[in-house]
């Protein structure tokens, strides 16, 4: 089911100052949008401390219990932690502070350079007096974030790309028809033509075999990104599927469409009804911690909340590497939730990473009744292009 999209190109692309404005207006007065754009290292460098330490579930960082746990059970640290909030504090490589971790000397020197690390960062503003990330701290981790996703647009081509006639991964769907008299000449597809003379057994085109593809208007979208935030999805994991929510987001309103999120465990712990207000997205997005277990049925609930009551497409993404494990019958309340959707008139996508066979299982059976399509993806990689292409797939 993983979809074949490493050929697809996006051509086209503009120059990235006339795309970062999405922000800009936002932060024209705020210093740290300054540093981030200009590549000043040690508020990139805090950025992406504050980032990782979210993804991995934190909201403080406690010199005395860092270095209790460095100690007492260093792989156990190194899994919460993350290696590189382990280099960016300390200075030393990970593998090296594993080597010499129970040498007391080495132990004072690394809570040393720790202490005076996270000090700097309460002069940023980045983290309060008990150590605790800010405001400010979550903003410069989104502005991380987001450059980090648009550096890797623009690597890949996705800048600036414009709605056109590639259709299989770009939105404005093709309408084939017959050609009739007032059709534009370029409409007309050579192919499509040609095929429909030979199967009909004509020697030369009449105007009877012509066919035209026609651009049919794309309407409102209003999209929904659901994104798991079970204990599973912590790290990389969820950095990943936060970058492909940015890339969403971003396109989406570049479209003049409206995104909204739904972070979701046992339970819905954030939300955000769609609207074009990316800063508020993208902070949401950055601010979203992994734990605990999966309830879609949860998620696809609060969606059918949050869309409008309004004669627009309304499309909800769900992204998740695991299948229902909260409540009685998991499974039953899914199902129920879908079907509750789709008779609101909401589609429904499922993106399933490293799905097992029982997970695929359902997952077919919630797209198929949700109307939507499923990709199952093993490298995390592709995984923007793989949200973008399911957008764009729908209006």
């Amino acid at each position: 089911m993983t979809p074949n999209i490493s050929k697809q190109k996006v051509k086209d692309f503009e120059e990235v100052e006339e795309t970062t404005g999405i922000l800009k207006k936002d932060y024209d007065e705020n210093k740290l949008m300054s540093s981030v754009m200009e590549g000043k290292e040690e508020v990139i460098d805090d950025g992406r401390l504050i980032k990782d330490a979210i993804n991995q579930g934190l909201s403080s960082f406690t010199p005395d219990m860092m270095m209790d746990q460095f100690v007492n059970n260093y792989k156990m640290a190194k899994q919460l932690f993350g290696e590189r909030i382990i280099r960016e504090l300390s200075g030393y490589d990970p593998r090296y502070v594993e080597k010499n971790i129970n040498i007391p000397e080495f132990q004072r020197e690394m809570k040393k350079k720790i202490e005076h690390n996270l000090k700097q960062m309460q002069k940023s503003g980045f983290i309060d007096r008990d150590f605790t990330i800010t405001d400010k701290g979550v903003d410069v981790a989104s502005l991380v974030l987001y450059m980090e996703e648009l550096d890797k647009m623009q690597a890949e081509g996705f800048l600036g790309e414009k709605m056109h006639q590639k259709q299989s991964l770009y939105g404005g769907k093709l309408e084939e028809r017959q050609y009739k008299k007032g059709d534009r000449y370029k409409d007309i597809s050579p192919r499509k033509s040609i095929k429909t003379a030979i199967r009909r057994g004509h020697s030369q085109l009449e105007i009877a075999d012509l066919k035209v593809h026609t651009k049919q208007a794309k309407g409102k979208s209003f999209i929904i990104y659901a994104l798991d935030s079970s204990g599973s999805m912590k790290g990389n994991k969820i950095d990943t599927c936060k970058k492909a929510g940015v890339a969403l987001a971003f396109k989406a309103i570049e479209e003049k469409d409206e995104v909204g999120l739904i972070v979701f465990g046992d339970r819905v712990t954030r939300e955000l009804e769609p609207s074009q207000d990316f800063k508020r997205i993208l902070r949401a997005i950055t601010n979203t911690k992994a734990s605990k277990e999966t309830d879609i049925a949860v998620a696809i609930e609060k969606a059918i909340e949050l869309f409008p009551d309004r004669d627009v497409t309304r499309h909800l993404i769900l992204l998740t590497d695991a299948m229902p494990t909260h409540g009685d019958d998991p499974k039953k309340a899914t199902i129920e939730a879908v079907e509750k959707a789709t008779s609101a008139g909401i589609s429904i996508s499922l993106i399933g990473i490293h799905l097992d066979d029982k997970g695929k299982d359902l997952a077919e059976e919630i797209t198929s009744i949700g109307n939507g399509k499923l990709y199952c993806v093993s490298e995390l990689e592709e995984l923007d292009k793989i949200v973008l292409m399911d957008y764009y797939s729908v209006g």
